[in-house]
């Protein structure tokens, strides 16, 4: 069944054409992922598919099946914020999602009469099986901890959990994703990639850069290149063994064309011009010569060679180092010498202190207890999550040539910084450009333009997948992983990029404990899941070798049952509890002393609880 199809689309933004005469088809059960640079106009093509921008064109056509059920995930997604975020979650006509509303808000509620009228209409509608998924996917992207909060308090990525929540609860027939894993932890990634590739019946057309995410989830790739969709039947990897042999076969045909259109020049510079009327076929066909010649010059890929500075014998040690917040530890006496060539990752959840490890080690911060160690020839570079402060009245070549008019380069050359920032796909026209009107991904690579023309050889990147496109990336895991030859420290979701470049992993496990692991993250992964089902099966022996296990299970009942929905209740205040007390430390600099003892105690109690309670939830739930 055909689900979407576009006849002849175009879009453009003043002379830039994104795309032009564009067909697609969409049939049910395709999971499709479109694939380009950025600015090419991928975003741009889902907001047309979705209806909030329209095509070009009097042969344009985007024609959906009828009675197609369609969800749309934009990668900043706009909610009400009046509403509170349970509400926004159940904002949907569904007659089935309305029912698990109901019930859950007659539970929270003393009102006898309601919660029977609920449970009737949930029994009638056989609503059960569907209000354990909601609480599924409400409790993987962690979003029952602030249910009660409203819209207009969450941050940007707890908006774009919620608008995720929101839009699988409501189980369209053709989803249309921005970026879904962005703003999710690798744990939240890896369930999604389960929960789509577990529902083959499922049709996206998303945009994402998660490459392991790509290969799981997707049966074909569109390639948006030069206003143009090439498509390939298969996933990622598929995709990368098909375009590097159409990169070949087009640099031959590229090969045939300059040479022929030198001959063709030297033609054109002997004929006169009163002779063009005779030759006007062969005229016309030089210029057509000459676009091709020129659009794959316009079309060069990003180009990375900077420098990497002299590095000494010592480098950088840790000793004993340990970071406290109040009575909130953590960092507790870690040491580690790093030595020339480490490249490690660091995983853990967020706010166990990734970000203040790596403020740290730069000395931005000073530790509570232990010692930083810096060699004399370590040069940082630090690329923040947080992004390049840019002033509204810098053009891009300004931002560049603040930091130096010309780059060294490897075997005492030098480059411009114009000439650089073309290596980086920023134009002579774009360079003049400001600074602030770039777009996400734009912006992201002049960051890491500035961090790397610095000629750093201990490099540090906390996030530096987020809005860079696949080629960008793809250029930006070679240089690294070939040309680099510092020290390189990656804090990321991105599970591929993590592989590739990471030997071993600092685990940030809370409570100040970090393990360092040998191996990627894929190989850590794998042994913590073993780990959890080798502790299953010893679990299920010891219930099963237990006399009393059958008796204690025959004995839940009514009471049981009651107390398991105020521990919901509880877990979920508690849970809310937790993230206000979490948020008061993002800016410690408006806290005394006694706000932070007092704070840190009351988190303590409110972890207890949930610890508590979490354990007695699962002994009645199993």
């Amino acid at each position: 069944m055909n689900f979407l199809t576009l006849e002849n689309v175009t879009k453009s933004y003043g002379p830039k054409i994104l795309f032009k005469n564009v067909n697609l088809f969409v049939n049910k059960g395709d999971r499709i992922a479109l694939v380009a640079k950025n600015g090419s106009g991928k975003s741009t093509l889902l907001r047309v598919l979705a209806g909030v921008e329209g095509s070009e064109g009097e042969q344009s056509k985007i024609l959906f099946a009828k009675d197609v059920r369609i969800g749309v995930l934009d990668q900043d997604p706009e909610l009400p914020g009046e509403l509170k975020v349970q509400d926004a979650i159940f904002a949907t006509d569904n007659a089935l999602i309305t029912a698990v509303k109901n019930y859950e808000l007659a539970l929270t509620s003393e009102d006898t009469n309601a919660l029977q009228k609920a449970m009737d209409m949930m029994d009638e509608l056989q609503a059960w099986e569907i209000e354990t998924k909601i609480k599924e996917i409400i409790s993987e992207l962690k979003i029952d901890g602030f249910l009660e909060q409203r819209v207009s308090t969450l941050s940007g990525g707890q908006k774009k959990r919620v608008s995720l929540a929101q839009m699988l609860i409501g189980e369209p027939d053709f989803m249309i994703l921005d970026e879904p894993t962005n703003h999710l932890d690798l744990e939240m990634i890896e369930w999604l990639e389960n929960y789509f590739s577990s529902r083959p019946t499922l049709t996206i057309f998303m945009v994402t850069h998660d490459r392991y995410f790509l290969d799981a989830v997707c049966n074909t790739i569109i390639e948006l290149e030069g206003g143009n969709f090439y498509r390939y039947r298969g996933n990622y990897t598929y995709f990368l063994e098909q375009k590097a042999l159409r990169d070949e076969i087009n640099a031959s045909t590229l090969d045939k064309t300059r040479k022929l259109f030198k001959r063709e020049l030297d033609w054109m510079s002997r004929t006169a011009p009163a002779r063009t009327s005779k030759n006007k076929s062969r005229i016309d066909e030089f210029y057509d010569i000459k676009d091709k010649v020129s659009a794959k010059r316009d079309n060069e890929d990003l180009q990375i060679d900077i420098k990497t500075t002299y590095l000494g014998s010592k480098i950088l040690e840790l000793h004993n180092l340990s970071y406290k917040i109040g009575d909130r530890l953590l960092i507790k006496d870690f040491s580690y010498k790093f030595k020339r060539g480490d490249r490690i990752g660091i995983v853990g959840m967020n706010g166990v202190g990734k970000s203040t490890f790596l403020k740290l080690i730069t000395e931005q911060i000073k530790p509570t207890g232990g010692k930083v160690a810096v060699g004399d020839t370590i040069s940082f570079g630090y690329y923040s999550q947080d992004g390049l402060t840019l002033k509204e009245d810098k053009r891009v070549i300004e931002v560049i040539t603040d930091i130096a008019e010309y780059i060294p380069l490897e075997k005492g050359a030098k480059m411009t910084a114009s000439s650089l920032l073309e290596r980086f796909l920023f134009s002579r026209e774009q360079q003049q450009v400001y600074a602030s009107q770039l777009s996400g991904g734009e912006k992201r690579r002049l960051y890491l333009l500035t961090v790397l023309m610095k000629n750093p050889n201990f490099l540090i990147l906390d996030e530096p997948t987020n809005d860079l496109d696949i080629v960008s990336l793809n250029v930006l895991e070679d240089f690294l992983d070939t040309i680099y030859n510092g020290c390189l420290v990656i804090v990321t979701h991105d599970r591929y990029f993590m592989d590739k470049l990471v030997d071993h992993l600092f685990i940030f496990e809370g409570e100040g404990v970090i393990q360092d692991s040998n191996g990627n993250y894929t190989e850590y992964r794998e042994g913590l899941k073993q780990q959890q089902r080798d502790a299953k099966i010893s679990r299920d022996a010891t219930k099963n070798n237990s006399p009393a296990y059958g008796t204690v299970k025959k004995q839940v009942g009514d009471g049981e049952k009651k107390e398991l929905k105020k521990l919901e209740r509880d877990l979920s205040q508690l849970e809310e509890r937790k993230q206000k007390l979490t948020e008061k430390f993002n800016d410690v600099a408006k806290l005394s002393h006694n706000d932070i003892t007092k704070f840190s105690k009351e988190l303590d109690e409110v972890q207890n609880q949930l610890e508590e309670k979490e354990m007695r939830w699962l002994e009645l739930s199993e």
